[in-house]
């Protein structure tokens, strides 16, 4: 499908790129199997991303939550996060990758990105939530608390540990479930939600395209 015109696009996109287990089991998969699956879409999407524009793109990798499933299957989505993430490095990308760099969950292979790293033209900021929990996110706000400038401040984003990530204007999630998963609760606050039944391992282009058609028809207010 050729690239469609849009008046207007995003500034950021964030991706909940849910069903890989779902995918595995229609497809005669263990459960386990269906995250290398969804590589090929994430890097589809970024390019699309990069054709359209769209300056900054977040996906959902995996969550602190997600680390209490069988062991089996938190190894492969750490491999499938590790992987995805040295695939982005070879383009034109400027890296994030953000979670808790203090747990051993955290794949080691990514510590080289908890600061974020230009690759290429560094044509697209894009960040990975890596063993990611919002909890631990705004516990760097609480923490920060102790300090006479936080207490003053009234912009949290300054001091929760995801304050290099940007507002997000649309949120697309696969699979078919409606609810954020906890997905950075202060950058989503005023995001536009948008969600496609089927699964990410079934991404399709105009998954993306019909996203943004129906993002283009929102009032943008902001609350004001």
């Amino acid at each position: 499908m050729t690239c469609p015109r849009f008046g207007r696009v995003p500034k950021h996109v964030g991706v909940i790129p849910d069903g890989n287990r779902r995918w595995a089991v229609q497809n005669g998969l263990a459960k386990q199997d269906g995250y290398q699956n969804g590589l090929g879409p994430g890097m589809m999407l970024y390019e699309m991303c990069l054709e359209l524009g769209i300056p900054e793109l977040t996906f959902y990798g995996f969550t602190q939550d997600n680390t209490k499933r069988p062991a089996v299957q938190t190894k492969a989505f750490q491999k499938a996060c590790v992987d995805a993430v040295q695939m982005l490095a070879n383009r034109d990308a400027s890296l994030l990758v953000l979670g808790d760099y203090s747990s051993s969950l955290f794949p080691k292979e990514l510590l080289e990105f908890k600061q974020r790293k230009t690759f290429g033209k560094g044509l697209i900021k894009i960040n990975f939530l890596v063993n990611y929990g919002w909890k631990w996110d705004l516990s760097h706000f609480i923490n920060a608390g102790d300090h006479n400038d936080a207490k003053k401040s009234r912009n949290i984003n300054h001091y929760i540990a995801s304050s290099d990530i940007s507002r997000i204007d649309l949120i697309v999630r696969w699979g078919g479930r409606r609810r954020l998963s906890g997905f950075l609760p202060v950058q989503s606050i005023y995001s536009d939600f948008y969600v496609i039944d089927d699964l990410w391992p079934d991404f399709k282009k105009d998954h993306f395209y019909e996203a943004l058609q129906w993002y283009e028809t929102q009032d943008i207010t902001l609350g004001g």
